[in-house]
């Protein structure tokens, strides 16, 4: 939760209120307050108001972006972060000494055979079928 009381009251406002009041707003454009009083009917409040929000989500998500081209951050709140330098750790590279000479000639032969390859192929006319 932000520290900030204004901005605790804004991220309620976002996140629970918008699509619960666009949740019951759509119920009443469709049906009317029939339509509203339906969702509290046979179900708990807590229920219904849940349904609500999940109904009026993707319409609260549409505004919110729409809040954040006025202003970033205005809708979809953005959410404060803490960051430290941290040392960062150095790879330990392999001992030169204790590596195979020859693994290691094999191995450069292999990588040049396919590079050769790969310019073969690079150069080689595009056939059109």
């Amino acid at each position: 939760m932000a520290r900030d009381p204004l901005e605790g009251l804004r991220l309620a406002l976002m996140q629970d209120v918008l699509p619960v009041g666009l949740g019951a707003l759509e119920r009443v454009r469709r049906g009317g307050a029939q339509e509203l009083m339906a969702a509290f009917d046979a179900e708990s409040a807590g229920e219904s108001v849940e349904r609500l929000r999940q109904e009026g989500e993707p319409a609260a998500s549409r505004v919110r972006d729409q809040l954040d081209q006025v202003s970033p951050g205005l809708g979809n709140p953005v959410m404060r972060v803490e960051v430290r330098d941290v040392p960062a750790e150095q790879p330990e590279a392999p001992s030169m000494a204790a590596a195979d000479p020859a693994e290691l000639q094999s191995r450069l032969q292999g990588i040049a055979q396919r590079l050769r390859l790969l310019e073969q192929r690079l150069l080689s006319p595009v056939e059109l079928g």
